[in-house]
């Protein structure tokens, strides 16, 4: 049985050391863990799925950002990612239950708009779609800039530079 709830701050060790381990190395160097430096998690988003036995299945982080609109004020967003799941839970659910459950808390807290760069066949089952016009920091491939509507039309009409929430 998996038990998802936020993340504390001193699961943080072993949260990264999942990423290490389901993550190529490297994974520093990406677009967008540049929008993350020196800006914490959204409290009470990111979460830490467990085993019964407290093993760590899973994890998420969502992390504020804004995308600089011509013409309009920077329109918050959050910035899902990453999501793992530990190589020994692969196929049960978890980062999907993760993906829902979490969404559906950024809701709840009056968040309009989340994206991530990612697959988008996969994300796609969760209701992501294409986001033409809105960039990431190079190099990101823009077919792999995602997002997911909580609000409805959240992301209609927007396009720019995403940048970091400071």
């Amino acid at each position: 049985m998996i038990t998802l709830r936020p993340e504390t701050p001193e699961e943080g060790w072993e949260v990264e050391t999942l990423y290490d381990l389901c993550f190529a190395p490297g994974r520093e160097g990406l677009s967008s863990y540049r929008l993350r430096e020196g800006v914490a998690p959204v409290a009470g988003l990111s979460h830490v799925a467990r085993d019964e036995f407290g093993e760590l299945a899973g994890a998420i982080r969502y992390w504020p950002v804004r995308v600089k609109t011509v013409g309009a004020p920077r329109l918050s967003a959050l910035l899902l990612g990453p999501v793992a799941v530990h190589p020994t839970r692969q196929g049960e659910g978890v980062g999907g239950l993760l993906i829902r459950q979490s969404l559906a808390k950024a809701g709840e807290t009056g968040w309009a708009r989340v994206m991530l760069v990612g697959d988008a066949p996969y994300y796609a089952r969760f209701g992501f779609t294409p986001l033409a016009g809105v960039e990431m920091p190079p190099p990101t491939n823009p077919a792999r800039v995602l997002g997911y509507e909580l609000v409805a039309g959240a992301w209609q009409g927007i396009g720019g530079k995403v940048e970091k929430d400071a």
